[in-house]
């Protein structure tokens, strides 16, 4: 289904996008960020927290390191995982740096079996094929990064290529 180099090639992907993401976020007020602008989650600020909540999640099941401190969603707000942008630029930066990290490490063995966990969504334990769950972290990281970037050109933000033929190597 995947490969590592595909793992590698997306966590860069996903470091490279969440930086030009922080600069077009950089030029906005905070005002700005927090308007409900009609998506999903309302705003782009609280999109880019669950985005980086689930990024936590998901890279807590593949390197066995800490996620989110509540899993369950019954009790936590995904999209309140930090309270500034400062706050976030740090730990999207801890995150991507992580990602990248774990991917440079993968096997094609890594891409094996099953992954099961305790899912706060469903509310019980859930196993899938390993390859197909690191397939949905950067689906969800490409899908809501849509969601902001759409935001971020209606609000007339500074915009960016998202083309992962022009990352940089």
């Amino acid at each position: 289904m995947i490969t590592p180099e595909y793992c590698l090639l997306m966590a860069r992907y996903n470091r490279w996008q969440n930086a030009e993401l922080l600069k077009s976020m950089e030029s906005m007020t905070d005002a700005d960020l927090r308007a409900d602008r009609s998506a999903f989650f309302g705003s782009i600020f609280a999109t880019v927290n669950h985005l980086l909540w689930g990024d936590t999640l998901w890279i807590s099941r593949f390197d066995g390191g800490a996620g989110p401190v509540e899993t369950d969603l019954t009790k936590t707000d995904t999209t309140d995982m930090t309270h500034t942008l400062a706050e976030w630029s740090t730990e999207r930066f801890r995150t991507d740096a992580r990602l990248v990290t774990w991917a440079k490490g993968v096997t094609h063995l890594d891409l094996t079996g099953d992954l099961t966990w305790y899912s706060g969504s469903v509310q019980s334990d859930v196993s899938k094929p390993r390859a197909m769950c690191i397939v949905q972290m950067f689906n969800h990281q490409t899908h809501h990064r849509g969601q902001v970037h759409a935001m971020l050109g209606a609000a007339n933000a500074s915009m960016y290529t998202t083309d992962i033929p022009f990352m940089p190597e």
